[in-house]
């Protein structure tokens, strides 16, 4: 979702200096939030903050996050329309994010993005997070579909790692990556620059 669908990587960086700040004193800089990050934000601030304050800080966490997404969260341009493409044409949808189930429920719910995906799996759900292929075989098994059916579509080296750990095929995106050189070089079986190319490239193979 992030980064992929919504601008939202500000956002996540403004919600984790907030409770940074107030309980440690400091701030990180996107690098190093982005390296805690793997598991959801619950177990980022589990690792940073420790058990003692990790309900209050999540809360605080989330409502930072909640108040300022009319801010600092935008629905790339585009994107409603390529999902609203891919419905119309019986493409089954489905969302894996590292991303905890509340933030991605805020997210989804402020965008209108709730109904094109019948399935989420966050974070939250799995064992195991990206690179491991754990959220794309939720998806697979949920759906009853074959590894060659499947279009993973990311923007990170975790997402180009899953989907080759599950065996599916990659569709890097670049418009809003923070890893857009790696990426870039990761060997993807797509690479879309801007949301109008995939969406050609949607029209094309979907017709």
């Amino acid at each position: 979702m992030d980064g992929t669908l919504t601008q939202t990587n500000e956002l996540i960086f403004a919600s984790f200096n907030h409770v940074a700040q107030k309980h440690l004193g400091k701030t990180f800089s996107p690098e190093e939030i982005i390296a805690m990050f793997g598991p959801p934000e619950t177990g980022a601030v589990k690792n940073l903050f420790g058990e003692t304050v990790i309900g209050t800080a999540m809360e605080e966490l989330i409502a930072y996050y909640r108040e300022h997404h009319p801010r600092l969260a935008r629905l790339h341009r585009g994107i409603d329309d390529v999902l609203r493409y891919l419905q119309d044409q019986g493409v089954r949808l489905a969302l894996f994010t590292g991303k905890g189930i509340r933030t991605t429920t805020i997210t989804l719910e402020a965008f209108g993005l709730t109904s094109f995906f019948p399935l989420v799996v966050s974070g939250d759900d799995v064992q195991n997070h990206k690179p491991h292929p754990e959220g794309i075989q939720r998806v697979l098994d949920r759906y009853q579909l074959r590894r060659e059916q499947v279009l993973m579509v990311g923007d990170s080296m975790a997402d180009v790692g899953a989907s080759r750990a599950a065996g599916v095929a990659m569709a890097a995106v670049l418009w809003d990556s923070y890893d857009k050189e790696r990426v870039l070089g990761a060997g993807a079986d797509l690479v879309f620059h801007h949301v109008d190319e995939m969406m050609a490239w949607f029209r094309h193979h979907l017709n």
